[in-house]
């Protein structure tokens, strides 16, 4: 467990499942504060009263990221809980792949919502109150698509790409607000289960073949919340050894 001195209150969106789940169940472990958001709470009420089964301490609540208002009041709910937000992990988001001719217009702005606005959202929800604490620490969740395009990711990778360059700009902006941006390449998630287009769903199970477990990722995120509060760690890619993206 962490020392009492190094416990955070840390907040995460997307939280009922895959890299979600998994970083809120490895960050209590550590001893961190953690609050739990998603839409399927049922998933969040078996995942909180398993981390407080195991000695961790955290909270949930209902969490629509592409509504400023229900973010907004997620921020106020952990403030309300611990007395403080520490640290926020925007990592909810979609990926319904498809290639830009079948005008999957509704699953392009679906993404835009969630992996741009969402961020959006997040970021909102907490710097007003990071700035005048004079600390904190915003993680964003991109991909490896937002360093590289294939065929049907140009709408998906567009708005990781996108995270990237708002990160950037918040790490510019901020000189008392450290700023992560977290990059994992394939990993076991039900991500791919969002993919509508037929081809591009057969195409993603061959390409998941060397899919990472979650936990890798979450071994990434806890360093980078684990390194002392002068030391920000502005990227992490993590990747498959196995894989050739």
């Amino acid at each position: 467990m962490a020392q009492n001195d190094t416990k955070k209150v840390i907040l995460i969106t997307g939280a009922s499942s895959g890299i979600g789940e998994v970083t809120a169940r490895h960050l209590a472990l550590r001893g961190h504060r953690t609050v739990l958001g998603a839409r399927r709470t049922d998933r969040l009420e078996k995942l909180a009263a398993d981390i407080r089964a195991k000695g961790g301490s955290t909270e949930y609540r209902a969490l629509d990221v592409t509504n400023l208002k229900d973010t907004n009041a997620f921020a106020d709910f952990a403030q309300e809980k611990y007395g403080r937000v520490d640290v926020i992990i925007n990592n909810a988001g979609v990926m319904p792949l498809s290639p830009l001719h079948e005008l999957k217009i509704d699953e392009w702005n679906r993404m835009i919502d969630v992996n741009i606005r969402g961020v959006l959202h997040g970021i909102a929800a907490v710097l007003p109150r990071m700035r005048e604490q004079k600390s904190g620490h915003i993680i964003n969740l991109s991909s490896i698509g937002g360093h590289q395009v294939w065929p049907t990711c140009a709408v998906y990778s567009g708005t990781k790409f996108a995270v990237i360059a708002i990160s950037e700009g918040l790490r510019l902006e901020n000189t008392d607000v450290r700023v992560t941006v977290i990059t994992p390449g394939v990993v076991e998630s039900e991500l791919a289960d969002t993919i509508s287009d037929a081809s591009t769903r057969e195409a993603m199970k061959e390409f998941r073949k060397v899919a990472l477990s979650p936990d890798a990722i979450a071994s990434g995120i806890a360093y980078a919340i684990d390194q002392p509060s002068d030391v920000d760690v502005n990227e992490i890619i993590v990747r498959p050894t196995a894989g050739a993206q």
